[in-house]
């Protein structure tokens, strides 16, 4: 009997021949699989792709050896992009729902594992199923509309979360360290056609439209929505989930719609939404009418079809774009799309000068804290200041005295903080690397060099 290094050698001599033979090439992969030589299975199933890039059971095997390498977020980021297509195989929506328990997503993972046992019960979990509580037979979603059979609340019952502040902000630019392609990107889109309304109205061009926003949490999208308020001096109201989403029926769509009307009333205005992924997450995701019921009225508010929307600038930010639904994406609706990255050199020296304005310090050399940060975002550097300030009220405590927060101070601290910007572009790679489709995350592909 051959041994399994024999029949590797015979199936890779017989590639040699035929490179492009898609069985042969799969027979590779999977008995080095088989053998737990996962890295080179890895590649063998990449070559296949190569070969068949719309062969789903491929794409699965190879978020299965991915997964077999504790590599959840690759997996995750091609069974995501898998389970889209209803002709996804079982195994892709089981592999799915093990992704889903390894992130303690319980709930979906229930949903994830029934749509594998619906298309194939031979791919059935026992171990699995046991964990999730799902029962032979029991092959429903399990997920009832919360807001089925509601009836809307009495307006007079109705919170007024939907009202927000309507803010006049003082800052603008100038109060914005680094951020030079995204500023560049707002002012085309926002500020020139409000400062300069003939030369945008002679091409038929309106003022208004959107921009989205994206990038790790803490690199100051919210700060850079209000600065562009209050570059040039509109009225700014910030959107968050809370103002938005309502247990009843159809009340979401209504405060949205408030919102929108809000802006409209007070225009030139600057509409923000922050997270915005929470509001309009992809509809194929979704699994009660209400969240896509709520989707389709922020498309329309977008669209400006039963109201005018010109004056009323509309900037949106998430940590998780590839979770937005793509209609968001079209033209007159989010359609640029730019990365906020962590602030470059310079903006972490400005960043950390604003953090230690009005507290003693002494000969802070904000150019070597600055290189000793790469990587930072604002609210790494934030909290660099508060630990250090911490520790010398301590040690003043201790002394009795006071003593100013220096370079080396910093640095010490600097060195305890790991930059939280590492585990988002571990994901936004992963996303950028195996789901660009149309080049959407080429500024992750350029922006961490990997092409």
């Amino acid at each position: 009997m051959q041994n399994n290094d024999d029949v590797l050698a015979g199936l890779r001599e017989a590639l040699k021949v035929s490179p492009n033979n898609l069985p042969l090439r799969k027979s590779i992969a999977q008995t080095l699989a088989g053998l737990g030589r996962y890295e080179e299975a890895e590649q063998e199933y990449r070559q296949a792709i190569g070969l068949a890039p719309r062969d789903l059971d491929l794409k699965t095997a190879l978020a299965d050896i991915f997964f077999q390498q504790h590599e959840n977020s690759k997996a995750m980021v091609v069974i995501e992009d898998l389970v889209k297509d209803p002709d996804a195989p079982a195994a892709a929506h089981l592999l799915h729902a093990r992704l889903l328990v390894g992130a303690g997503q319980e709930r979906p993972a229930t949903s994830a594992y029934r749509k594998a046992i619906e298309k194939d019960e031979s791919v059935a979990d026992e171990m699995l199923a046991a964990k999730l509580g799902v029962t032979a037979g029991e092959y429903d979603d399990g997920f009832d509309d919360p807001f089925e059979g509601r009836v809307p609340a009495p307006r007079d019952e109705m919170q007024d979360d939907a009202i927000t502040e309507i803010e006049r902000p003082k800052v603008n630019f100038d109060d914005v360290g680094g951020m030079d392609k995204v500023k560049e990107e707002i002012n085309l889109k926002i500020i020139a056609p409000m400062t300069h309304p003939e030369i945008y109205e002679a091409y038929g061009k309106k003022v208004g439209g959107g921009i989205l926003m994206y990038g790790p949490p803490g690199c100051g999208k919210t700060h850079l929505a209000r600065a562009t308020a209050g570059q040039v001096s509109a009225s700014f109201i910030s959107v968050g989930i809370h103002n938005v989403l309502d247990m009843w029926l159809g009340q979401s769509e209504m405060k949205l719609h408030e919102l929108f009307e809000n802006a409209r009333a007070n225009k030139p205005c600057v509409l923000f939404f922050d997270e915005v992924d929470a509001l309009g997450a992809s509809r194929t995701d979704m699994r009660g009418s209400s969240s896509t019921h709520l989707i389709n009225q922020f498309l329309s508010e977008l669209d400006g079809i039963d109201h005018d929307n010109e004056g009323v600038l509309i900037l949106a930010a998430t940590n998780a774009p590839w979770h937005l639904d793509p209609a968001f994406r079209r033209p007159g609706r989010f359609d640029r799309i730019v990365l906020v990255p962590p602030p470059d050199a310079p903006a972490r020296a400005a960043i950390l000068g604003i953090q230690l304005r009005d507290k003693p310090t002494d000969k802070i050399d904000y150019s070597i804290l600055a290189k000793k940060t790469e990587g930072f975002s604002g609210a790494d550097l934030k909290g660099i200041v508060d630990i250090t300030i911490e520790a010398k009220l301590k040690d003043a405590m201790a002394r009795g005295i006071p003593t100013p927060i220096n370079t080396k101070d910093l640095l010490a601290t600097a060195k305890q903080v790991k930059a939280s910007t590492k585990e988002w572009f571990a994901t936004a790679r992963n996303y950028a690397l195996y789901s660009n489709q149309g080049g959407i995350y080429d500024e992750i592909i350029e922006y961490m060099g990997l092409r």
